[in-house]
């Protein structure tokens, strides 16, 4: 059956297209302006991350001004240095739709027998519906079905047009032994009552064993038709239940910007890096305190400015290949723009032989001097590029794994080489001290010109083969709970060494320091970040355990209790 197409749709398209136009052509003579002169070198690469990590982009969230700011600087850049537009019909962008950030709505209300609750007394969780709906209440409580043990929460009660209260604990509680375990998670439990026909769900905790559900709401969640709330008292007894509740998830866009240095080949390989960061922080910030701009100068100025700097060299060379250069947005939100690209590709994905993503290239320790490359396993072509390879005194650590948290993963998913350049984690990762002042203008040289010896070497070798790799092998641990701590990648000696620790975290409050090597935790020794995972996937909110250090080659001990 054909969709119908409703006109208000059509305009609102219509809308968002003509509202970005107008965007685009406020900031254009502004950002014409900044790149007016062109340098190349560690002048143009200051220049690129001082305005893109300035405060006027305001930390380029995805979908902002600040976004659409820094997409026109790289396009005018892109112009300037002579590539041709590779996006939507013959423009620098490719634009995506996605969902922003749900806010609840001022009118939301819960009134339980003629009582308005209050609205500090109660809240959605991730996955609730927003509609309105007022009508008779039945508890069921557990709300569990559960055949293999003949329990059923449901026998002799109707709740077909009816809103359901329900508690969130199960019949032996909550704990890894419950015989229960199966049934314990709340949307399998509230689609068991949609399915009767329930037309909201009150969930409630009588049980101080059981951890109430989280209140934290994300964008990417396929939420019920029916309202899920949990309210922070017993609604036993209640005979009739009002809920008007609305959680606004707005619809955004993001623009991809992407430009083609046209060889005239037959293959072409990408660099691409993103441009985003997380705003005033955000979901993803580790920052505690009141929201601040976070302008991310590493993550991911850097690799941006790297990306228009190898765009620049490339352009002066004879190559084998064209080279499509590709700033993408929507990383911080979930590799939204790389995701997108792959689904909706601008060229042919099979004349894509490899791509170069640059994601954090900034900070590389000039006491170390190493450069992390991962994604070396997803063609024999990377086999010369190990340890004993150096270029301008650059050494590299290599993994073999073509996924991780970063846009590379989305054309390793679809089976293209890749590799992904990373100076390493430090203490301001994701938090407002992530400024320009901090860059490694050497370092981030040191990697371009690593980058070009690769590029030169596999340029003659047609087409690469492309080989999935084998890091699901040494596969994370599940856990509940968290130190607060950024492991330091680099560290290749026993233990797991700490780059930095988040304030107000249990790591932090036990006494942890940058520069600590976690070595037991428990009674399990830590050999690496893997054994680190391990150790925490056995533990629990709540729970105490001893940890063991080495500081400055000395063991301390420390006590920590996860929240």
């Amino acid at each position: 059956m054909a969709s119908i197409i409703d006109p208000l749709c059509i305009f609102a398209a219509m809308w968002r297209t003509a509202l970005f136009s107008i965007l685009i052509l406020l900031v254009a003579c502004k950002s014409e302006q900044q790149v007016s002169t062109l340098t190349g070198g560690k002048e143009q690469l200051k220049k690129d991350i001082t305005y893109l990590a300035s405060d006027e982009l305001e930390g380029r969230d995805t979908g902002t001004k600040g976004e659409a700011l820094a997409a026109q600087y790289i396009a005018d850049r892109f112009k300037a240095l002579g590539l041709t537009p590779a996006g939507d019909e013959g423009t620098f962008y490719q634009t995506f739709e996605f969902t922003g950030s749900p806010k609840l709505s001022q009118e939301n209300r819960l009134v339980i027998d003629g009582r308005e609750i209050a609205d500090s007394l109660y809240y959605p969780l991730n996955f609730s519906g927003s509609t309105a709906f007022s009508g008779p209440a039945v508890d069921v409580g557990y709300g569990i079905v559960a055949p293999d043990m003949n329990y059923d929460d449901y026998t002799g009660k109707e709740v077909r047009d009816k809103i359901v209260t329900m508690k969130i604990s199960s019949p032996d509680g909550i704990h890894p032994h419950s015989a229960y375990i199966t049934y314990h998670d709340l949307r399998q439990r509230t689609e068991t009552a949609m399915l009767r026909g329930a037309k909201a769900v009150i969930l409630y905790n009588d049980d101080p064993t059981a951890q109430a559900p989280s209140k934290t709401l994300t964008e990417n969640v396929n939420e019920l038709e029916i309202p899920v709330l949990f309210l922070n008292e017993d609604p036993q007894g209640a005979q009739a239940i009002e809920v008007d509740f609305t959680i606004e998830r707005p619809k955004l866009q993001g623009k991809n910007v992407l430009a083609l240095l046209d060889n005239g080949k037959e293959r072409t390989f990408i660099i691409g890096a993103h441009y985003d960061h997380l705003g005033h922080g955000g979901g993803g910030s580790l920052h505690r305190g009141k929201p601040e701009i976070h302008n991310g100068a590493d993550d991911n100025a850097s690799g941006v400015a790297a990306m228009l700097e190898l765009a620049r060299i490339l352009k002066g060379k004879e190559l084998d290949h064209n080279v499509l250069f590709l700033g993408f947005s929507g990383e911080e939100r979930g590799l939204l723009g790389s995701n997108f690209f792959v689904k909706n590709p601008t060229m042919n994905l099979e004349e894509v032989n490899y791509m170069l993503n640059m994601d954090m290239v900034g900070r590389l320790s000039e006491k170390r001097n190493k450069v992390i490359i991962n994604g070396v396993g997803t063609s024999p072509a990377w086999d010369f590029i190990d340890s004993t390879l150096v270029v301008e005194g650059l050494e590299a650590k290599t993994t073999e794994a073509g996924t991780g948290p970063s846009d590379h993963m989305s054309f390793y998913l679809n089976d293209v080489p890749v590799l992904h350049f990373f100076s390493g984690t430090h203490e301001d990762y994701h938090k407002p001290s992530d400024d320009e002042h901090l860059i490694n203008y050497d370092g981030i040289e040191d990697i371009i010109a690593y980058m070009e010896h690769i590029i030169y070497e596999v340029d003659d070798d047609g087409e690469l083969e492309f080989t999935q790799t084998k890091e699901e092998k040494k596969e994370a641990a599940r856990f509940k709970v968290t130190l607060g701590v950024i492991p330091d990648y680099l560290y290749e000696e026993k233990g797991m060494r700490i780059d930095g620790v988040t304030e107000g975290r249990p790591g932090q409050k036990a006494g942890i320091q940058k520069g600590d090597v976690i070595i037991r935790m428990g009674q399990k020794e830590i050999g690496d970040i893997y054994a680190y995972m391990e150790g925490l996937s056995t533990f629990e909110t709540g729970e105490t355990t001893t940890l063991v250090v080495l500081r400055d080659g000395t063991e301390v001990s420390l006590e920590v209790t996860f929240d």
